[in-house]
């Protein structure tokens, strides 16, 4: 049976659904198993709650996220084990953010995905402005403390283009069209949050859960 809420926010927008996780999580058929495109789990991967958060590497919003409701969301959820946080391509700004994407794959081969992860947010410089090139990417990864040169040549070899190009249509199917937009999960009950929302929205989804 499809259960579903809504929470409000300050201004009246609606802006958190909730429903039954195989209603949430099965567009386009792919389901749970497209999770396999996602990037290592940060935090317990037997917590209980799993946050899916859908990003883009030039989206404001996103860079927005990392530096403010995140800090709180990894010390009181995520290092504590009531949580765990899965990060999904969705590169809605085109080719730059795709390569973005791809970079970060390259350093999860590495074993370093969230410190790439976190050097890409740290060094964002707007939507389309031209800040993503392969000399940036090679860059950040040197300053964050990976292999430079295999990163270089794991990203011209293009060989997690695909992987990015799936999760993105995946997202699709789910209904995701924003960035970033988050699905929390706990058993059978799934909440939809999207964009940037102040931290008492999630707070309150983590309450309901």
């Amino acid at each position: 049976m499809r259960r579903t809420a809504l929470l409000a926010i300050a201004g009246g927008v609606a802006v958190v659904v909730a429903a039954t996780a195989a209603a949430a999580l099965s567009g386009g058929g792919g389901g749970i198993a497209a999770v396999a495109h996602a990037a290592p789990v940060l935090g317990d991967p037997d917590a209980p709650i799993t946050i899916e958060e859908w990003g883009d590497y030039q989206c404001h919003n996103c860079e927005r996220f990392h530096g403010s409701s995140l800090e709180i969301i990894k010390r009181d959820y995520i290092e504590t084990g009531r949580a765990k946080l899965v990060f999904m391509d969705f590169p809605l700004n085109g080719p730059d953010s795709e390569l973005a994407a791809a970079a970060s794959h390259c350093a999860a081969e590495q074993g370093m995905f969230w410190e790439y992860h976190d050097a890409l947010y740290e060094n964002w410089a707007g939507e389309r402005t031209g800040w993503i090139t392969p000399a940036s990417l090679e860059r950040f990864a040197g300053e964050a403390g990976l292999d430079a040169g295999e990163l270089s040549g794991c990203v011209e070899s293009g060989r997690h283009d695909t992987r990015v190009a799936e999760t993105y249509a995946h997202g699709q199917s789910k209904g995701v069209d924003a960035t970033p937009t988050f699905l929390i999960t706990n058993g059978d009950k799934v909440f939809k949050v999207r964009g940037n929302q102040p931290l008492d929205v999630f707070l309150r989804v983590f309450d309901e859960l």
